[in-house]
Parts: C-alpha cells; structure tokens; sequence
C-alpha cells in the first residue's frame, strides 16, 4: 500500500524496541549496535535485514510460534528463532543460509496446506502477510496431497467437525476461521495491549482454532469490546474489516487524528480515491501508541450519514420549516440578524459557544469573532459545563490549567488513583494502558459512587475502592489528607523544597481537625474509616503515586474545590515533577483543552490571560487592529438567564449541543426560544437546532486542516483527508460569517491561524506546522526555553513559583434528597457511544447501546415493585423522564445512574442548575430524584417529540 503522508518509518520491526547499554553484532556480514534486550530479527530489521515473520509484530512481546523466522548463529546449535532470541556481543548471525532458507519454505507449505488459496478474491489480497511471506521465502507449490483441513465444508461431519462457519455477528469485522493460522497474534493483542481476555485458543492440535467467549459466544457475545487490536494484529484474512470487504483493499493514507475523547488517538485514514475504506491506529501516535478503541476505530461512518445537512438553510421563525439557500443569502441573513440585534439592544446583546470538537485553529477564529467582531467577550465553550473547574482549580494551586504529565508517564506509576472517571468506557485507550500497569503490579484506588470496570475486571482489581456517596468528593479528599498529614506520611523536604510552607502550615492545622478524619466523615460519605485510612497509606507509601480524574470530580457545586484538594493531595505527597505521578485530568471531547487554550473562556484571552488585563489586550489589539472590550463576558449559563431576561438575543453556536448537553434542558430551551437569532453551526439538525434561525453545515474531521490539544497537552496535527462535502471547513465558514459583518478577514490556510496563536500565546510561542509534521506532535508550552515542547510540568518548580496550598471546606450542595425525592441520581457516559451521541447514533455502534437505561440497585427496584426492563419515570425537582431499568449492584442502595447520549430520553430534563462556585460547571453527578413505576414516555417527552418533529421540516429546493 503506498502511503501519501507518513512522518516516520512504519515499518513493523518484528518485536518491541528495548533499552539498554549497546551491544554490536554481525548480521549477514553487516555490524550493527542494538541496546541490549533487542531480539535478533529486530537488530536485523534495524540493519535493513528483513527476516520472514508470521505470529512476530513490534507491537506485541515475542511469542516464537510460527518457527518462520529461524536463523543460524555461529557457535549455536540448532536454528533457534530470532523473535524470542536476544542479542549478545560479538554474535555472528546469518539469515539467509541454504539451511534455513529450507526449513522457512518447508514451514511455510505447512501453512498453506491447510489455508483456502481464494488469494484473488479474498478481502486481504494484496494486504496479507501470509501471501507476502509465502512469495518472500519462494513457495511456488505445495507436494501435499488434499485431506483434512479446516476450510472446506465437506469435513463438516461428525461430533468434531474441523469446518467452523464465518462469524460475522460483529458489525465492523468478520473472523472467518478457515483462514486462520494459529498464530496467537489477535490472542495475545487482546491480552497484551487492549488487557480484555476476550479472546483464546480453543482445543489443541489439529482442533486448534480462536475463540471469543465461552462455547455459545461469538464475537459480539463475548466480553470484546470491538477496539480492533485483533484485526489489526492478523496476519490473515481471518480477522478482516467488513469495510474492505466491501471497499476493497486501500491504495493510500493520510495521518490524522481521532475526533472523539480527549485521549488524541493517532490513525492512518486509508483511502481509495477520496473513499474512506477503514482507520487503522498509527503506530507512532504518542498518546496512543497503536491502540485504539471501538469509536475511533470503526464510528467514523457519521461522516457520510444520510441525516448529515450539507446546504445552509434558514428560517424567519423557528415554528416555520427550513428553507435552502445559497452560502451568500444564509451569511447575509445571518450578518444582518446579529448587526441588527446589536443596533437594537446593544452591542453585548449576542454572543458565541465555541466547539471543543473543532480544531483550534476553528475555535480561536470563533472567540475572535465575539471580541474582534461583536466587540464583546460573550464567548464560552463545553469546557464550562464539564473541566471549567480543572482550569480554575490547578491554575490557583500549580499556575497552570492543564494536566501535568503525558500518557506515557502512566507506565512509571506505583499507585494510582482514579477519581470520579471510567477510564474503560470514557477514554479506553489510556485504560488500556492504564490496565497493563496494573497488570505489572501497580496499585489502584478507585473512588467513585459505582462499581466501574476497573474496580475488578479481567486480571486487574482495585486494592480500594471508595465508594462514595455522591457530593461527598471534597470530605473524602480531605479525609485522605488528614490521614497522611496526622500519621506523619507527608514529603516535607518536597513541601519546603517546592511549596509555600507557611500555607502548608494552614493547610495542615485545618486538615488535622478531628471533624476533616475518616471516622467523622465516614456517616457523610458512606467510606469506611478503616478503608479509607488504608487508602490514603497505599498512596503516601507506594512510591510514584498519579491522579487521574474526571467529570465526576468537576461537576459539582463543589468541583474547584475537589480539584485543589486534589492538587494538596499532590504536593502533600511529592507526587509532581517527576515521571509517574502527577494530577491528571482525563478531557472529555477531543478538542476540550485545545478549546479553553485559545481563549474561549469570557474572561480569558488565549493562554488563559484575563481580559482585564491592558498588556494583554494590547497584544490582540495591534495584531487585529480593533479594540478589544475589557469586561468579562456571559457565560453560557449566563448567557441564557439574561436570554429569558430579554436582553441576550443572539448566539453562533458552533459544533455543540447545548440543549441535549447542558442541565436543566427546560430551562436551556426557554433561553434559546427567547433569542431572535440563533446561528447553529454542526454536522446535523441536534437538538439545539430546534430552536435556531440559521443552521450552517459543518465539515467533519476528516474534511479539514488544522490541530487538536489533547487530554496531556499534545498538539496533534488534524489533515484533510476528503474535500468538505458541505464545500469548507468550519474555519473558513466562519472567517465568511465574519466577513459578512465587515471583518475584513484574509487567512487561506489554518496554519496562518496557528501562525497567529504563537505569535500571540506564550504557551505556543514555538509551535508551527512545519515543527509538528516534524516532531509528529508537541505537548505546551512550546516556546524558546522548551522548543520541543513539554512532556512533564512542574519539574524543577510549579508555573506559579511555589506550589499553593489551599484550605478545602466541604460544604454540602443544595440539592438534598428526602422524603420526596430520596434517591440521588449521577450520571456517565458508556463505551460505545460519545457525549450526546451524535455521531455515535448514527454509526453501528447502536447495537451495543441504542438507549439509555437507569441503573438502580436490587434494593431499591425491589421497594418500588421495579424489575429488570420495565419501564421507570424518573423524577426531580427540575422535570422528569422516563426510560427502561437495569437492576444492579454496580450502584449502592440510595444511588440511581444514567448515561445521556440519546435525545428521546434526555437525562438532563432532571438535572438542576445548581453548578460550581467558582466556575458555574453544572451539578450534573448530584440530582435528588424519585424512581417508580411507568406506563410510558411523559408529557414532556411526548411534546418535545412533536417539537423536534415539527422543527425537522425541510421545503424542497426551489427548481
């Protein structure tokens, strides 16, 4: 296959690369130094030597079963296999002998005595390392007389039959056991890199064959969880994508990098023509390292859905259907509406929601657009309503709001802790890696309301497991430091070192109180004293100790404050600066970093610089030539109080839902349907749209030029890998948006937009788009004293001078359960599908999740006459909602849970508008609520769906 854009060497070298001291060898007469560790038919590879291999990849440990690759060495008996054979000085190795040249030929008819030769019509034709491997060693014919095998159906007879029908049951790939060869290689990716143990060898000998599952499971059954690492690792046809079965085999790839979680996944979109045919995980993607999961790899067919909306359309009302139009008549609709309305109202009567699933070039145009254009800074993104409080909380204790360490620093951890995240399902290719620490010995300590999947799972358990009761995050943080800070457990020669010691000293007496201890908190939190203080222990003595966190940590009334807990947790212990540890936290969408980097915040210029600032806006004003307004803007909460107030009229709101996204949905649409003009700028007609005068179509992921910041700070390149269905990129419809309104912008390439960003954010000071498809990515701050970027923050001091401790007073939220309602609801998100699920709804992975369901413990459905299936109405203060039950354990008694990816349920009809103190993130993981009994949908979803229905009419194009 030849590739059209690839930065580095793809080759597979055979076995992983290792480090150690040199070592120098001779191979086929060529010398060449390896670090010691290395496997032969690596140090070969590594010499251009390309040594046959069939069950040997570089992105698994050697397993030595296919016996192709064998070698003589000088001085050793035998010709022992050099994937399993390690290095020594001075060895001599020939590959290429008479000997072994026989023995490789003699194993490879073995093989394809027992393999159908469909070679022509067979989906891997052409891309099938058994055919490249069979031409490699010269087989041109096999003496073999036909008999048994396990690919024609006339053995199919007996109790034993050697026949095994295809097995297509999963919706993105097929196994078709007659072409397998036994190699182990999908055994051993499922093991090795995705940690599931879904897969195994299934009898022995001749009756050798893989098998998902017990005896009545087949690949959708099983415990798989369809991340792709076995297709990838299949040498055969065996294990194939149904896409290229049906599209035939790619001809070229474009690098780019996955649209869905926060993780930064690095694929390879393999193409024929400008037909997508399939995504395979890059290699030499730094957050990824070749791994992906289910979304990624497979939930990209969004990109091509019939629902897509590729003409703009507009409306004069929002009860009237859409009408197309032309590019030029929606932007001047759009421009005189909003230029209309400021004249009308003033001109901070409008504002923007950027998208943190656009690229930031894309979402630095959109913020630009409120201050440069609008002349105000109403400008907010979903980073409000999800790690608003990362950026408050870490940058009033570290100076900084990001994460402090790259993925890979997980593999130097001793113990871990993971906080109100679900890894697994949330960001599975970090949990992947994440398991295969724990694997290696690693310690974990999950705390979080439910029994996530790494509580205990295959091969991995938590040693604790904090089971919380919802809103009690910041007690339990403290709890943990009080039992660290009175057993004497703290660094204090890091605390002296890097920390203010005086607040520590504050810290400290506030912490000690006798009422922050495990034994006073436990009656609140429902943890266990005992098992609380033998966390905190694990973690203060482990060794390398890491934070990871999620949304369960940040939306809550108390998020901020969870988070500086978390930091004091940190430095308490010296767990920042070094590889290993650190405080994490685990971004939601792909771009939610990126999208908070470049200013999206009200009172925030990019680089997280305050408006109010003159310095500041005077580094905006001479690039833009306008000036820039210094009064913090709305934020989205804001923006629809004033909105149901009367004096916020207009919004562009860019690749983001917020009336299925946001809390308290009623609320929410009593903003939007107040706006005279509201500007949806997406992929598809969601539901905010029901409200909206102006729908522009966006372009997807594959369709555009440009960055995304990951979870660890990495700036990865996103490459147009299809020209826009809809005709532009979102960075060009919003640069003609702005133009309509008299902007006067001028950029034809978004790296003239990154351009801008260096020349006007510090952290990006040093970023181009010629050092990223050098150096593949970098992480910021990216400047003149780290040219290429920062893996590790804090390493010789916090951004800040010294660390900052921070007193952590638990107050309890204002929703309360009680009589009427005494069961308290916290929500997440599942596997397969992402965030509101619109992309995921319209992909196959419906089959795995195509509702949402409300998980409630056998106590409680037991009291309330509820069984697994039946229809429940859940209720809160707020609305409610009706959806199917699932009886439980994974949630304690007194603790409901629900994901929100599906429209027609909408959770967030139940969810309140409590938030944060200092950041207004929403309270979404505590909602008092009550579960009984339902006959079916309620009013209100009854007449939303009428709405939804009625706001979904298109007028045919006019001839």
């Amino acid at each position: 296959m030849k590739d059209f854009i690839i930065p580095q060497d793809d080759r597979d070298m055979g076995t992983p690369a290792r480090t150690g001291a040199p070592v120098t060898l001779t191979i086929d007469g060529f010398e060449i130094t390896v670090p010691e560790g290395t496997s032969v038919m690596r140090a070969a590879a590594e010499a251009g030597i390309k040594v046959p291999k069939l069950c040997a990849t570089d992105s698994l440990e050697a397993f030595g079963s296919c016996r192709l690759c064998v070698v003589e060495i000088e001085g050793r008996r035998g010709t022992p296999a050099s994937c399993t054979t390690p290095v020594a000085p001075g060895m001599v190795v020939h590959t290429q002998s008479s000997k072994v040249k026989k023995i490789r030929k003699g194993v490879m008819e073995l093989y394809i005595s027992d393999h159908p030769l469909d070679c022509l019509t067979c989906a891997a034709n052409g891309d099938c390392e058994l055919q490249d491997m069979a031409g490699m060693v010269g087989l041109r014919d096999v003496r073999y007389e036909p008999g048994r095998n396990h690919f024609e159906q006339r053995f199919a007879v007996g109790p034993n039959p050697e026949y095994i029908p295809k097995d297509t049951s999963n919706p993105y790939f097929t196994y078709d056991p007659a072409k397998c060869i036994v190699c182990s290689r999908c055994v051993r990716a499922c093991e090795e890199v995705q940690g599931t143990f879904a897969l195994t060898i299934e009898g022995r000998g001749f009756e050798s064959r893989v098998k998902a599952g017990a005896a009545a499971d087949d690949f959708l059954s099983s415990d798989c969880v369809s991340c792709g690492a076995c297709v990838q690792a299949c040498p055969t046809g065996t294990l194939q994508e149904k896409s290229v079965i049906e599209l035939g085999t790619p001809e070229r790839s474009v690098i780019t990098t996955c649209a869905y979680c926060g993780v930064g996944c690095s694929f390879k979109a393999e193409l024929n023509g400008d037909e997508l045919v399939r995504m395979v995980p890059y290699k030499h993607g730094k957050a990824n390292r070749g791994h992906s999961c289910v979304k990624g790899r497979f939930a990209y067919g969004y990109a091509t859905h019939q629902d897509r909306i590729l003409n703009p359309m507009i409306r004069e009302t929002i009860h009237e259907p859409w009408r197309e139009v032309s590019w030029d008549e929606a932007l001047g609709f759009a421009a005189a509406r909003l230029s209309g309305l400021q004249e009308k109202y003033g001109r901070r009567s409008i504002g923007v929601i950027t998208s943190s699933r656009c690229t930031n070039e894309e979402t630095y145009l959109v913020q630009k657009l409120a201050r440069a254009v609008f002349r105000n800074n109403n400008t907010d993104t979903c980073a409000r309503v999800c790690h608003s409080p990362t950026g408050y909380g870490l940058g009033q204790t570290f100076g900084t709001s990001a994460g402090t360490q790259d993925f890979d620093s997980v593999e130097h951890t001793d113990v871990v802790i993971v906080i109100g995240a679900n890894p697994t399902d949330g960001h599975p290719v970090f949990a992947s890696r994440l398991k295969k620490r724990l694997r290696q010995g690693a310690k974990l300590i999950v705390i979080d309301p439910r029994r996530i999947d790494l509580v205990k799972s295959a091969h991995i358990a938590a040693s604790h497991h904090l089971q919380l009761r919802p809103g009690t995050n910041v007690a339990v943080v403290t709890a943990l430091a009080h039992a660290i800070v009175t057993e004497g457990l703290f660094d204090e020669a890091f605390i002296r070192e890097r920390c203010d010691w005086d607040e520590f000293l504050t810290y400290a007496e506030f912490v000690r109180d006798p009422r922050n201890s495990p034994e006073a908190t436990e009656l609140l939190t429902g943890v266990p004293a005992a098992e609380l203080r033998a966390a905190a222990r694990l973690f203060a003595r482990g060794g390398n100790g890491a934070i990871y966190y999620g949304l369960g940590v940040t939306e809550h009334s108390q998020g901020s404050t969870t988070v500086m807990g978390i930091a004091n947790l940190a430095m308490l212990t010296g767990n920042i600066g070094r590889k290993g540890v650190g405080v994490n936290p685990l971004r939601g969408q792909n771009n939610v970093q990126g999208s908070c980097d470049m200013g999206s915040f009200p009172h925030e210029l990019p680089g997280y610089r305050h408006v109010k600032n003159p310095e500041v806006r005077a580094i905006f004003e001479n690039i833009w030539g306008v000036e820039i307004d210094a009064e913090p803007g709305l934020r989205i909460p804001n923006m629809l109080d004033a909105a149901v107030d009367g004096t916020f009229k207009g919004l562009y709101c860019q690749g983001e839902d917020i009336l299925q996204s946001d809390p308290d949905t009623k609320h929410v649409a009593a903003g939007l349907a107040a706006m005279e003009c509201v500007i949806v700028h997406d992929l598809f007609l969601n539901e905010t749209a029901n409200y909206a005068h102006v729908f522009l179509p966006g372009s997807t992921f594959l369709e555009k030029d440009g960055t995304f910041t990951n979870a660890e700070r990495r700036i990865n390149r996103v490459r147009k890998v299809m020209a826009p269905r809809n005709g532009y990129a979102d960075w060009e419809i919003t640069q003609m948006l702005a133009n309509a309104m008299g902007a006067g912008w001028t950029y034809t390439h978004p790296s003239q937009i990154m351009d801008e960003i260096a020349a006007t954010t510090p952290s990006f000071a040093g970023v181009t788009y010629d050092l990223l498809e050098e150096k593949g990515s970098v992480q910021w701050p990216c400047n003149e004293k780290s040219p290429e970027g920062t893996p590790l923050m804090h390493v010789d001091g916090f951004v800040r001078g010294r660390g900052r401790f921070i007193v952590t007073e638990y107050v309890a939220t204002d929703e309360r359960s009680g009589p009427r309602f005494p069961l308290l609801l916290t929500t997440g998100r599942i596997l397969s599908q992402y965030n509101v699920g619109a992309q995921t709804r319209r992909t196959a992975n419906v089959v795995w999740h195509d509702q949402d369901v409300l998980e409630i413990h056998p106590h409680d459905a037991e009291n309330r006459g509820v069984k697994d299936g039946d229809w429940v109405r859940i209720a809160s203060r707020s609305g409610e909602t009706t959806l199917r039950a699932q009886v439980t354990d994974r949630v304690a008694p007194g603790v409901v849970y629900t994901t929100f990816h599906h429209p027609d349920t909408q959770a967030n009809v139940v969810t309140t508008d409590f938030s944060d103190w200092a950041t207004n993130c929403p309270e979404y993981k505590v909602t008092a609520v009550q579960v009984g009994l339902s006959n079916g949908p309620t009013g209100w979803q009854q007449d939303y769906a009428v709405l939804a229905e009625q706001s979904r009419r298109i007028l045919p194009a006019a001839e």
